[in-house]
């Protein structure tokens, strides 16, 4: 079945944020929900040439990597009628025509809820033009702290991805991510100082 069949059977829909959507989703949605999502791990693997870089100086956000022994916490968001076509217009330019990211419908986990529900999810993949791919955290720190776009400074989505899951999800310690905040701190403070 296909992916334009299952939404268009559904009255209410879940839209899964790993990256700039947990803090700013900008659509109308009915209730959000912190959970994960199993067999994908957070990168920052995917450049960016419009919300935080430029053709000239990619910066980097996050896409999900397959990974079967892995899990990737955010935010679910439910979007019911009228505002599930609304959403799905926004995203569809945010995420696709200006981010390079497919859809995929995948298993979202609330936190402490017993099952599951079915979330639509945005996903960068290499074979994008401006999918950059693995590198250092120290590497990846420094195209971030020199990065930024229409949406603002690269190290700010860096920033606010590392406290949401400080403040949403204290428990989860996602090695990545703090490993490349620490990078980015340690040379933000080495240039400042």
């Amino acid at each position: 079945m296909k992916l334009s069949d299952i939404l268009n059977e559904k009255s209410s829909l879940w839209i899964f944020g790993y990256g700039s959507l947990v803090w700013r989703p900008d659509f109308k949605y009915s209730r959000s929900k912190v959970g994960y999502v199993n067999g994908y791990s957070r990168r920052f693997w995917h450049g960016d040439n419009f919300h935080r870089g430029t053709d000239q100086m990619l910066g980097r956000v996050v896409t999900l990597v397959e990974d079967d022994d892995a899990c990737t916490w955010g935010v679910a968001y439910e979007v019911r009628g009228q505002e599930i076509e609304e959403s799905l217009k926004y995203l569809n330019i945010r995420e696709n025509v200006m981010g390079g990211y497919e859809t995929k419908l995948i298993e979202f986990k609330p936190r402490g809820e017993d099952g599951s529900v079915l979330a639509l999810v945005y996903i960068a993949t290499s074979d994008n033009p401006i999918y950059l791919g693995p590198a250092s955290s120290e590497e990846i720190a420094v195209q971030i702290a020199v990065s930024s776009g229409k949406s603002g400074h690269n190290i700010e989505y860096l920033l606010r991805l590392a406290e949401f899951m400080r403040l949403s999800c204290p428990e989860v310690h996602d090695e990545h991510l703090f490993a490349i905040e620490a990078a980015a701190l340690s040379l933000l403070s080495f240039l400042i100082g």
